[in-house]
């Protein structure tokens, strides 16, 4: 069998393992696909690149493949998301300082995310009476669960994060640096960052995503549905490798050696220690060795996760709409 060489574009986060994987373990190899993965710091660089052709393919936040079918902020570009990469993953990280003024004012148990939010509305409303600067969240796109998962959290406590917050785009490798840095307050971004923030002891993980919106369309396998007419047999290749993948991450028994395969320099690059934890759902979320586990966490090859749901495409495009970013 003669290979096809297809270039697809990357960012090193947790969700990009299915593709890591079927790389890596020779699952596309065997269907005659050589994939150069090209690991990319920003968002923007992604869709440009897949819109234009530069990528064959790409790890892709699923609201960005409903916003270029759209024409939304950016050239139309009909997608396709081919395979889903994985559902939740995100958290909202916050600094020390932070977690500990929402203490202050929490009227209940701050693991549940309306007694935070409400606690935040009261910490954002002394800071307006003070004069104080609004407090600043990264997120990672305009067009991203992470940006919309906020602002449903903040909205619950009665902000408005148009108004009463700053929503600042950081690309995800670059989060921890910015709360360290001062430069936000917190942030919400995909794993691993969060967990590599809480073993730095700058940011205290506050919430999983999945406690705040329970099955999040994350990322996506996306082309372009010019390319698949073009390719429909190598299209289906690409699916059957990355349907491999999905099924040998899930087994308990390969979970050290996904890990290895994530943490090298090329890929994510992160600790073993982190990745494994990440994809295990057992999570350190303060310095002080506090952990959250949760069985939903991150979830790429069970519980239907590889499969796109319209139900899921319907939730994001009703908060485009309730955010203004889309027409009703």
């Amino acid at each position: 069998m003669s290979e096809r060489k297809l270039r697809i574009g990357f960012i090193p986060l947790a969700d990009a393992t299915a593709l890591i994987v079927a790389v890596d373990k020779g699952f596309a190899k065997a269907e005659g696909l050589d994939v150069e993965l090209v690991r990319e710091v920003s968002w923007s660089n992604v869709r440009d690149k897949l819109n234009i052709g530069l990528f064959d393919a790409a790890h892709l936040l699923a609201p960005v493949a409903i916003a270029s079918s759209l024409g939304l902020g950016h050239v139309k570009v009909p997608i396709v998301a081919a395979f889903g990469l994985g559902l939740n993953g995100n958290a909202i990280t916050i600094s020390p300082a932070l977690y500990a003024a929402l203490k202050d004012t929490a009227d209940g148990d701050m693991a549940d995310p309306i007694v935070t939010a409400r606690a935040l509305a009261r910490v954002v409303a002394e800071r307006k009476v003070k004069g104080d600067d609004p407090l600043t969240f990264g997120m990672t796109f305009p067009f991203s669960n992470h940006n919309y998962q906020l602002r449903f959290w903040m909205a619950a406590g009665g902000i408005d994060p148009d108004q009463d917050i700053r929503l600042v785009v950081l690309p995800p490798p670059y989060m921890v640096d910015s709360l360290a840095e001062g430069h936000v307050d917190g942030f919400c971004v995909g794993a691993p960052w969060n967990s590599v923030a809480v073993d730095l002891g700058i940011g205290r993980i506050l919430h999983f995503a999945s406690e705040i919106f329970e099955r999040a369309a994350e990322k996506v396998l996306a082309t372009r549905a010019q390319w698949i007419e073009k390719n429909p047999d190598l299209f289906a290749g690409l699916v059957r490798a990355h349907h491999r993948a999905a099924l040998f991450i899930e087994d308990a028994a390969n979970r050290k050696e996904v890990a290895t395969i994530l943490a090298a320099p090329n890929r994510i690059g992160v600790s073993l220690d982190v990745m494994q934890r990440t994809l295990d759902g057992h999570l350190k979320v303060a310095l002080d060795g506090a952990t959250r586990t949760s069985d939903r966490y991150l979830l790429i090859g069970r519980a239907g996760a590889a499969r796109p749901d319209p139900t899921q495409a319907a939730w994001i495009y009703a908060q485009m709409v309730r955010w203004g970013q889309a027409p009703m």
